[in-house]
């Protein structure tokens, strides 16, 4: 059996197919999104980490991930820290991902549904939901209220801050309100937070970011 919920970061079928925020329903604009699409149109691949912790109800779930991924849509997870660690999974596009569980069960590999309980956060998110043109098309895509702030320094950084505030929550899992800093220098998203009315039930921050490191489908 894969890890219970193995993976966090991740799309909704609809956005599964989606490679670049360019190609996005554009609902809202702001100059932080043009310059990231700009900055995605110049990047091949990159590797990050991605720190996240999310809430669901009285439950909370802490993760560490590596993070891979090469256009158009080959990404690559595995979990460093937290619940499932040594569990990994790679998707390629479409509705499937597979994976394998930490420990001595690391060598099985099973082929599940991308939305598949084993495949996913507590949240339900999924590997394509921790893509970083997926998390800024959201914010061009979702029905809201967008607004640009001067985010101030976040990791050591200046960044730029977008905030939106949901139209429908009823049909957005529930976050009402979601901002995204964006670093100044590269465009790239540092840190994401969404909100429940006053509770933060996802909280996310990019480090390590590499950019056009080579990557290759043998890396996948």
């Amino acid at each position: 059996m894969l890890a219970p919920r193995w993976l966090s970061v991740v799309a909704t079928a609809a956005i599964l197919t989606l490679v670049s925020v360019c190609a996005a329903r554009a609902d809202n604009t702001a100059p932080a999104i043009t310059a990231f699409n700009t900055a995605w149109a110049a990047t091949n691949d990159y590797t990050c980490v991605l720190h996240s912790h999310e809430v669901l109800k009285d439950k909370t779930q802490d993760r560490v991930y590596q993070y891979s991924f090469m256009k158009p849509n080959f990404a690559k997870t595995l979990i460093l820290s937290g619940d499932g660690q040594g569990s990994g999974g790679v998707w390629s596009g479409g509705d499937t991902v597979s994976g394998h569980q930490g420990g001595i069960l690391s060598g099985i590999h099973l082929t599940v549904s991308v939305h598949d309980p084993r495949a996913t956060s507590i949240r339900g998110y999924t590997i394509p939901d921790g893509l970083l043109n997926v998390i800024v098309s959201r914010y061009a895509t979702t029905p809201g209220t967008l607004t640009q702030f001067k985010g101030g320094k976040v990791g050591g950084v200046m960044t730029d801050m977008l905030d939106l505030k949901v139209a429908d929550p009823a049909n957005h899992d529930g976050i009402t309100e979601q901002r995204l800093y964006l670093s100044e220098e590269t465009h790239f998203p540092v840190r994401q937070i969404l909100y429940s009315g006053d509770q933060i039930v996802l909280d996310q921050s990019i480090t390590d970011l590499k950019t056009n490191v080579g990557l290759t489908q043998k890396d996948f």
